[in-house]
């Protein structure tokens, strides 16, 4: 328990007193008079505050939240006495979080009554709710371990300070928010704004889907003269993406993954970008799977269905990237052995120019059955060192490196274009769009 404000005012009004009794003796009976009052006003306040019984509260967070998205928390309290409550709270949440909107004071109404044992319905519709916003900066089991309170006594002489142990255990997942937004405007029609490229034109693709009408514009190939002759009017042929193929993410959790743009690392980019092309893919009818290397091991067959995006959920949100060398070689070998059926092989690094020699063996190895894509993460601030003015020598010599940095990088990555590897090279933050556009081109080349 610790002093409040009508505390350290009473205090001063009381020095004030006391001064006044130094300068006229005769007053000194009003000053102690005054002293023990205050002293009597302050322990019978004490004591009230002391019985005064715990908060009741409750808390109502999702079980999962997105890595780096803001997301509400919700804390509702219930005055269990009959008097109001003026109370300050802070919400014990999870570490590695920014936090808006705390801490806070608020007004407890008093309760209609005595509890019973209908104190739930009680609770409901006397509460008082409060929000605040949480942004994890961390993926991984976390859990929100109680709230902290002070209680002000009656007379704001005192405030008590009480901790309330409410476990809540949470997920934060990578961030599966840009699914969501990805169905809604699929839905609306309206992916452009997302800058998904629709690149589907009438009538053409690879795997015949149905017969229709003619509509105008249709091509004499698409045209079906035996069920045209059959029903006395043209009818033609509607085909679509083929299905049923098969994508697998190989994901370097090597210690360059560490790299860090902004808020968020380059693995965590990585996985919000497997995450949305997931998504998209299993709802083109494409298997899907993963495989991890250089750091902790996961590995997830290929499989079908929209619920397969949940699993790779559970499978990759508490993998973190360790500080070994990425091995492609051994990685490559390791999928080879695992999946035989020909699928579209993913490969995220981040790559540079000493690593021409690594990885070109590895990707000649996996082109041998599988189709391979291989998207390098690029360091933002490349480019942004790039952008600023040369001013001094200190200047000069850092952009010449960068640039002779940047050549030495490209040319690693022609020399891996020259081979035929689909290649895609971007900033961390374009990563899950140009997958996601790089992979619709795909499958509607026929390549795969």
């Amino acid at each position: 328990m610790r002093p409040a404000s009508f505390a350290f005012l009473g205090l001063a009004l009381w020095l004030i007193l006391g001064l006044a009794a130094a300068l006229r003796p005769h007053n000194v009976i009003y000053w102690q008079i005054m002293g023990v009052i205050l002293l009597l006003l302050a322990l019978i306040d004490a004591w009230r505050v002391w019985r005064i019984p715990a908060i009741d509260v409750q808390r109502h967070v999702p079980g999962s939240l997105p890595l780096g998205v803001w997301s509400e928390v919700i804390l509702c309290f219930h005055n269990p006495t009959t008097k109001p409550r003026f109370i300050e709270i802070f919400d014990d949440y999870p570490i590695h979080s920014d936090l808006q909107g705390q801490p806070q004071r608020l007004m407890l109404p008093a309760s209609a009554g005595i509890e019973t044992q209908f104190q739930a319905n009680v609770f409901a519709r006397k509460n008082i709710c409060v929000k605040y916003r949480i942004r994890p900066e961390q993926r991984g089991a976390t859990q929100f371990a109680g709230v902290h309170f002070l209680l002000y006594s009656p007379w704001r002489f005192w405030k008590r300070y009480r901790y309330t142990e409410l476990k809540t255990p949470i997920r934060v997942y990578p961030n599966f928010a840009t699914i969501t937004k990805y169905a809604l405007f699929a839905a609306e029609n309206r992916l452009g704004q997302l800058g998904i490229r629709k690149l589907q034109r009438r009538g053409e693709g690879l795997e015949f889907h149905q017969l229709r009408e003619y509509r105008t514009g249709d091509s004499l190939r698409q045209i079906d003269w035996n069920t045209t002759s059959r029903y006395k009017k043209l009818i033609s042929k509607e085909y679509q993406d083929e299905r049923d193929q098969q994508i697998i993410f190989l994901i370097d959790c090597g210690r360059r993954m560490l790299a860090q743009d902004g808020a968020l690392s380059h693995f965590d980019h990585t996985l919000n970008a497997i995450l949305l092309l997931s998504y998209v893919a299993l709802r083109q009818g494409d298997g899907l799977g993963l495989m991890t290397f250089s750091g902790e091991q996961r590995w997830l067959a290929p499989r079908k269905g929209m619920n397969t995006v949940n699993i790779v959920l559970n499978t990759v949100y508490d993998l973190q990237p360790s500080t070994r060398s990425s091995d492609y070689w051994a990685a490559a070998n390791q999928l080879m052995r695992r999946h035989n059926k020909r699928a579209l092989v993913i490969l995220i690094s981040n790559l540079r120019d000493e690593d021409s020699d690594e990885l070109l063996p590895a990707l000649q190895l996996l082109r041998k059955k599988h189709l391979v894509l291989l998207a390098s993460l690029q360091e933002r601030i490349l480019n942004d060192v790039l952008e600023q003015p040369v001013s001094t020598f200190e200047d000069a010599l850092r952009h010449a490196a960068t640039l002779d940095y940047l050549n030495a990088r490209q040319g690693a990555h022609d020399t891996l274009k020259n081979q035929g590897i689909i290649y895609l090279d971007t900033e961390p933050e374009q990563l899950p769009i140009r997958m996601v556009n790089r992979y619709l081109e795909i499958k509607r080349s026929g390549m795969l």
